[in-house]
């Protein structure tokens, strides 16, 4: 999985471009706490709307970035679901955890 981030008006943004795996895992985490450390980022948006596959794992990860962000005062939401990942999502009941934006 390819991770691409970018910082406009306190919000970041990590667009995931891939299969978002296990293997993912060391990338994922290092790009988002690079951002939690950023002074000024106010949310962490997550952009699915490249990725075509989500494990199990992937959903740890994400549990583990919330956890993170909330520590550090920030919010964390989730855009760009479509297709299987938006129902493994939707059946995870994340809805209720992350701000989701389509």
């Amino acid at each position: 999985m390819q991770i691409s981030s970018e910082v406009t008006n306190g919000k970041a943004t990590l667009k995931l471009n891939g299969r978002f795996d296990f293997h993912s895992h060391r990338d994922f985490r290092t790009a988002y706490e690079e951002i939690i450390e950023t002074a000024g980022v106010r949310e962490v948006i997550i952009n699915f709307s490249n990725v075509d596959y989500l494990d199990s794992s992937a959903l740890g990860m994400l549990l583990l970035l919330r956890e993170k962000a909330e520590a550090a005062g920030k919010s964390v939401s989730l855009t760009g679901l479509q297709g299987m990942v938006k129902q493994v999502l939707e059946i995870a009941n994340f809805g209720k955890l992350f701000s989701v934006n389509g």
